[in-house]
């Protein structure tokens, strides 16, 4: 293990013009941050109930066909207490200005798909009434779901066909389904490759070795992107809120945060923490130390990260403590190497980072393990909800189809003034998930996301219990989401205890909040099928 580094209390350093333009840019932030919140804030519409028939893994054909009658039923929809975020008038959706959303095209090209390998099933009469390019959107789906049939049943020659059919209407410039195809007719086909023995071209996505500035220049266009991205805001502002909930009073505050990336979240608490003690002068804060749990490879980052959260401090006049601890392996990290105060209340922060260590699945055991020794107040989760895990090549590949789906839909309406970042986000982020979670299997399959469902039982080994986000943590979410463009199409629900992010109805992302029981038994168990 490498020393830690550190910065000190209010860092000294000249700021530049182009500095404070640069801080202004990377750290966008809201000015009616509401820390009190009234449990009237967040009205509750409805609940809808609905049931998951995949629940077991079943390697058939029949199972994958259920799997896109539950989608075509909209038995996978978003499940539990909806919150209202905005009201629809009828005035806004008329049948003359509405056209079908990617998920409904899906749904419509599943069906079709459904006709044709069952005799008995009914005719489809809705669709007599969709545009020529609807309708050709439809049969394009239809056809790239009966490849990845053929490729399940090993039917290669067949598989080839029909992608062959769907190049010819797909395009990584067309509509968002076109598009969607594209990406996943080309992880089929690298699939058929990768099964048949032959050569495949690894590298930089779809380009092999395309200009590495250029590919280095997209990424980071993704990175700024991806934290700018409503499902990213809310899951900052709303996980935020929990944590200031539960460290308000404290005089002493320590953040342990497992993949830090830009830091945008620490200025909301920052900001969040700031207010607080304005209006209760009586309990000052000593200070907010922020540590960051990284790799070698991204010391640098993580270091100018660093620098950009003490300068925004000094901006406020906020007293932060940042540290970076930096661990070859995972298995290194030891409790001295936090620098843990016992008069500090500790939180751990985890954003889209469990689901990463999957695959190694002992390291992510000492890890939570050694969480649960820290003992946390509380402990935030983000992660996919979605089940992209599956040893069934087909229930996965639909799975991912609707998912990425959904995504693909929401980069057209929230990324319109935006066209190269959109495109780049679907060139390197999107396509890399799509083509670990179809073209590959074993430890090349890196992608595992499981839905929250699993990660609950896996976190009951460790103690942890589940913690309701509160209304404030609601009304949080709520306000960041109608701040964007595309606010109509975006879905907040409560199940259970946690909140669900959506895009028109399917599941895209969920938060939820733990604490640890001190005395828990610890049982090792493979929850997570390799």
């Amino acid at each position: 293990m490498e020393n830690p580094t550190s910065w000190p209390f209010y860092e000294p350093e000249e700021k530049t013009s182009s500095m404070q333009e640069q801080n202004e840019h990377d750290f966008v932030t809201f000015d009616d941050w509401d820390f009190d919140v009234e449990d009237e804030t967040t009205t509750i519409l409805h609940i809808k109930e609905t049931t998951d028939d995949n629940k077991k893994v079943k390697k058939s054909l029949i199972s994958s066909l259920n799997i896109l009658k539950d989608f075509g039923n909209g038995f996978r929809k978003l499940k539990g207490q909806k919150i209202d975020v905005v009201q629809i008038s009828e005035n806004e959706c008329t049948p003359s200005v509405c056209k079908l959303s990617t998920e409904e095209i899906l749904r419509f090209g599943g069906q079709k798909f459904i006709q044709s390998t069952e005799f008995d099933h009914p005719f489809i009469n809705s669709l007599c009434s969709l545009s020529e390019e609807e309708s050709r959107t439809i049969m394009l789906v239809e056809r790239l779901l009966a490849s990845a049939e053929k490729i399940g049943e090993k039917l290669f020659d067949r598989a080839i066909n029909l992608l062959n059919e769907c190049d010819k209407l797909s395009s990584k410039t067309g509509n968002p389904v076109e598009r969607l195809v594209y990406y996943f007719s080309r992880a089929l086909r690298e699939r058929v490759d990768i099964e048949t023995g032959k050569n495949c071209t690894k590298g930089l996505g779809l380009h092999g070795m395309r200009d590495l500035q250029e590919s280095l220049r997209s990424i980071n266009a993704c990175t700024i992107a991806v934290q700018d991205m409503p499902m990213c805001q809310v899951v900052k502002f709303a996980g935020i809120q929990a944590i200031v909930e539960n460290v308000e009073n404290s005089k002493k505050i320590h953040i342990v945060d497992l993949e830090i990336k830009m830091g945008v979240q620490w200025t909301i608490l920052m900001q969040a923490l700031t207010t607080h003690h304005q209006h209760n002068s009586q309990n000052s804060l000593e200070y907010l130390k922020v540590t960051a749990l990284i790799d070698v490879q991204s010391r640098t980052n993580v270091e100018e990260t660093g620098k950009r959260l003490m300068s925004f401090a000094e901006s406020l006049h906020f007293p932060l403590c940042f540290k970076i601890v930096m661990v070859k392996d995972i298995f290194d990290l030891k409790r001295e190497d936090l620098d843990i105060d016992p008069e500090e209340s500790l939180a751990v922060y985890s954003q889209y980072l469990l689901s990463n260590m999957i695959t190694q699945q002992d390291r992510l055991d000492f890890l939570m393990g050694f969480i649960k020794e820290l003992n946390p107040c509380i402990m935030i989760v983000a992660e996919v909800e979605a089940n992209l895990n599956s040893p069934v090549f087909v229930n996965r590949f639909i799975e991912a189809l609707f998912y990425h789906g959904a995504l693909f839909d929401l980069f057209e309406d929230c990324m319109k003034n935006n066209e190269s970042t959109r495109k780049a986000m679907e060139e390197e982020v999107m396509w890399h998930g799509i083509r670990s979670i179809v073209a590959n299997e074993g430890e090349e399959r890196t992608m595992r996301h499981v839905t929250i469902e699993l990660w609950r039982e896996y976190f009951k080994q460790f103690g942890m219990e589940e913690m309701k986000m509160s209304n404030s943590s609601l009304y949080q979410a709520k306000t960041v989401v109608e701040k964007f463009c595309g606010k109509n199409s975006f879905t907040l629900e409560m199940n259970e205890n946690f909140v669900t992010i959506g895009w028109k109805g399917t599941p895209l992302n969920s938060l939820s909040a733990w604490k640890f029981h001190k005395r828990s038994t610890f049982h090792r168990a493979n929850y997570f099928t390799l």
